[in-house]
Formats: structure tokens, sequence, C-alpha cells
């Protein structure tokens, strides 16, 4: 996992991973300023290890010279050897109201150049006069008019087309959306693609996928919106990937603070929305993939204040993203964290948490094969050996009646606070909270609940469930039957007992097991040593 330093006025922002010679490469934003992109190198992609900088805004007069916002790194298809990353940048002169979009090339992924743009930087003369001229010059030009000839071939920066896109401070929301760029090549023609806004409909209901032709080295020519729903105000860092014949189109959603997707045969065909198209669970933005020797990836950073992105944020594990049979998209678990495995831990050994409980009313029974567990009434969880921080408990459920029941983890004993996970097996729907007391407070203030996340899935089998659930530092990710349902992080609870709990129901459990985790760590010697 990767964030900034804990306790200072930075935080991770929007993030790009690319996956080079063995080594992953993160480039992200540091909120709140967005005055650089930072660069960060990883050999397994969990710890991580800062780099030189790699872009800073603009000098004073330049179309960058505010802020820098999301970027995409790729392989320069048009030099072998040499990488482009193309970004989003915001001027002073606008107020931060136009987004456009520029180019910066390296020969080695750790130094980077900024190309050449409209007009020149000047930097000259100093006499009053002339400095007043040359910072006219080096200024943007006028903001064109809907009705104005367009250069549809334009060099850096790249700004939105008015034939199809909000391109004026006068329409819409008056500020111009264009911004997170993603390049995609498809074998034969090279595409840029960007958050943007059409230039009809209602006002918050124009967010849409722009796209854009290389039709000769760094020139693009402006096309019609690649995917317009019709219903968010921006679909925000968009992504392109193909996997056989199925391209799919990766887009966050602001309204709900979810990434969703969306498929289509071909590059150019609708775009097609499936029943669930729910990749990763709210709080989970700004995702973005790569590609590494397994296969594609999924990263995003997730904000642990709901109402402020601006504070608190990390970059969790990757998910790996794999097809379905039937040609949904799913996320699944990090391979990566098997390297962190240790210790198993008895699972033949589960004890009621609650102890003034009578024996008629509850069964606890453990056979080689399957653990069984029983409450009549009320609430009781079973707890295994033990205080755990970093743990991997995963099992098949089988859940017998009507009644309740869902996961406990990193648990006092004593006061009974920590993590309860919800499962409903029936309707498909997992709930986390975070349930404990407030010693310093008073009357109904002590109680503390909140709750952190909701995730749903769809099963053939209803009552029964495999699922997986992972505790890894600050980071909690759930999958059932395979797929990724929860991924959040929280700092509530730290250690505590593992288990499962009951109420009024009957459930089977098989193939359980419990390890433990090594911590996880942002440490140069891991990467020396990796």
């Amino acid at each position: 996992m990767f964030s900034e330093i804990t306790g200072s006025r930075k935080t991770i922002g929007d993030v790009d991973v690319l996956y080079h010679d063995g080594l992953y490469h993160l480039f992200h934003l540091v909120l709140p300023n967005h005055d650089f992109i930072a660069h960060a190198v990883s050999t397994d992609a969990l710890n991580w290890r800062r780099v030189n900088n790699a872009l800073f805004i603009g000098e004073p007069g330049s179309w960058d010279d505010l802020m820098l916002w999301t970027m995409h790194v790729s392989p320069d298809p048009n030099q072998e050897g040499r990488w482009r990353m193309f970004y989003t940048g915001l001027s002073r002169r606008d107020q931060g109201d136009y987004q456009r979009l520029g180019l910066a090339v390296s020969e080695d992924l750790f130094h980077w150049e900024k190309s050449p743009v409209h007009w020149e930087d000047h930097r000259g003369p100093r006499d009053p006069q002339l400095v007043k001229q040359a910072l006219q010059a080096s200024r943007l030009k006028p903001e064109r008019r809907a009705d104005a000839p367009f250069d549809r071939e334009s060099c850096f920066p790249l700004e939105p087309d008015p034939r199809f896109y909000e391109a004026s401070l006068d329409e819409g929301r008056h500020w111009i959306s264009f911004r997170d760029p993603f390049y995609f090549h498809d074998g034969e023609d090279g595409w840029l693609l960007a958050a943007a806004r059409a230039n009809h409909g209602p006002v918050v209901r124009r967010g849409c996928v722009a796209l854009m032709k290389e039709v000769s080295p760094n020139h693009f020519v402006a096309q019609k919106p690649l995917h317009h729903p019709r219903m968010y105000d921006d679909i925000e860092v968009p992504n392109l990937i193909r996997l056989g014949d199925d391209h799919y189109l990766i887009g966050s959603i602001r309204e709900d603070a979810k990434i969703r997707y969306w498929h289509a045969d071909a590059l150019r065909e609708h775009w097609q929305s499936y029943h669930d198209n729910v990749l990763l669970a709210q709080g989970n933005y700004a995702g973005r993939v790569c590609r590494d020797e397994t296969g594609w990836l999924l990263w995003n950073f997730y904000s642990m204040h709901r109402d402020d992105r601006t504070q608190d944020n990390l970059m969790p594990p990757p998910k790996r993203l794999v097809q379905t049979e039937t040609g949904l998209l799913r996320a699944v678990t990090f391979e990566g964290i098997e390297n962190y495995v240790r210790e198993s831990i008895d699972v033949r050994c589960a004890n009621p948490l609650i102890e003034d409980v009578g024996p008629s009313e509850q069964v606890c029974r453990v056979d080689q094969d399957y653990l069984e567990l029983a409450c009549q009434s009320g609430f009781q969880a079973f707890v295994f050996d033990g205080e755990l921080e970093n743990f991997r408990m995963q099992a098949k459920m089988d859940l017998q009646g009507l009644g309740k029941c869902g996961l406990v983890f990193r648990i006092d004993p004593d006061t009974r606070d920590g993590y309860y996970l919800s499962l409903d097996l029936h309707k498909g729907v997992a709930q986390l909270r975070g349930w404990g007391t407030d010693s310093q407070a008073t009357g109904d203030q002590m109680m503390q609940f909140e709750p952190l996340q909701a995730g749903f899935w769809h099963s053939e089998t209803r009552g029964q469930a495999e699922i997986k659930l992972i505790a890894f530092g600050s980071y909690i990710e759930l999958s059932v039957d395979g797929r990724v349902v929860l991924s959040l992080a929280d700092q509530h609870f730290q250690c505590g007992h593992v288990g499962v709990y009951l109420e009024t129901a009957v459930l089977r459990l098989d193939g359980v097991e419990l390890v433990r985790l090594a911590s996880p760590s942002q440490s140069d010697e891991h990467l020396a040593s990796g």
C-alpha cells in the first residue's frame, strides 16, 4: 500500500501505474496543492519507494502554471524506447476553470520533458515594457468562440472541440471538463480518451468519454464521444482495455464514488451496461489499469473521509481483472498478498465470545473437514484462539434457516468492540461496520457505530458462498465466490479475535483456513531484497 506521511497535510490523489522490466512505476497526484506529479517504484506492487518527482507545474504565464491533474503513462508507439505522459493542466489565467491536456516525454521513465506548446515560454528581457510584452506573448490564446474555426490537428495543449463537447465557459457548468487522458492503441491506430462533457442535454447529465485519433505522431483529431451514457455529470479517469475480442471501458462516477465499467465488441460500437457493472464499491476512486506479466491490474486511491478526498487517502493493493465465461469483468484479490502469508492458525478450536449463553442455545461442533455452528436465539460469536492484526480467513459457508450470520474480526474479548461484517447469503449483501465504545463520552454518545462499506453479489446457490476476508494493516478486503465485494481502509481497530457470528441460525463452514499475514510496510530495505 502507499500513502503520504501520517500527520502530513499532503495526501495521495489520482494514480497511474506502469510496469516495465520487473518494476512497477507509480505516478500520482499530491493533494491538496496539485503542484507536482510524484513518482514511486516497487518490485512487488505493495511496497513502494519514492524517487524524484516526475513533473511540476509550469512557469508563471504558461498553460499549466496553476495545477497538474490526472496523468497516463504509456510507451510511445512512434519511437521505440520512449515514453509519453499525457497529463491535465490548469492555468492561473483561467482561474482553473479550463482544463487542457499536455504531453511530456521520457527515455527512462525517471526524467521527463514537457512537449513544446503553441506559444513560447519567454524568459528573456527584464525591461518592464518588454517583460509585459513577453508575458502577453506567452499567455494562452483567447478562449475560442463556439462558432470559430477549429484546428482539428492541434498540438499541445489539447482543448475540447466545440462540435462535440462543452468548450466555452458560457455553457454548461461554466467550467470546462477536459481531463484524465488515457492512451489506447488497438494495433493499428492510436486513440486518446479524456473525461469531457457533451455540448447538449441536461447540464448534470452531459458527462462523456471524449475521443481523439492520432493521425500523425503527437497530432490528434477530435472525434465524437466514445461513450455518453446520458446519466452522469462526469465519467472521470476513463480506461480502455481489450480482453480477447471484448472491449471494456472503465470509469469512476462522482455521484456515488464507485468504479464502473461498460462493454462493447468493437471500439466504436455502442457501449453496454451489464446488470452489475460495479467493479469496486463506494470509496474506491480514480481507477487506473496497467498490464504486467500476469495480466491486467486495477489500481485506485481510497478516501477514508467520504466528504473530503483531499486528506488521509491511500492506494490499496491492486486487484487483478478477470473475465467471466459470460463476459462480465471482475476484480479479484491480487496474488502478491500470498507472499505475506506466515503461519496457519488452528481452526479446530472455536470458543464462544459470550460466555453466559446456555448450552441448549448454542452448538459448536468441529470435524476434520468442517465446522458446524448454531445459535438458537440472540447473538453469539465463535472466535478462534489468539488475537490477530493481519490475517486471511477463507471458508465455504452454508447457512441453514432464515437467521443471520457474518464475521467478526479485531474483536476485543472484554468490550466486544471491533469490526462486524454482516453477510446476507440469501440476498447477496455484505455490510461492514465499526462497532465500539467511547469510554470518554456519556449517554448514547458512548456507542460508536459507523457503517464503513456495503457491497453486493449474485449467487446461483442461495444461502451458500465461498468467502475470503483479508485484514492487511489498515486495508480490509472481502471476496465472495472469488470476486472482490468490499475494498476499503479503516483504522478504528488494529488487533483482536477473528471468528463467525450467528443470530438464530445454523451455519456449516467447510475448508476453513486462517493464516497470519506479515505486516505491510513501506521500506527501502524490502525493495533492496525483493
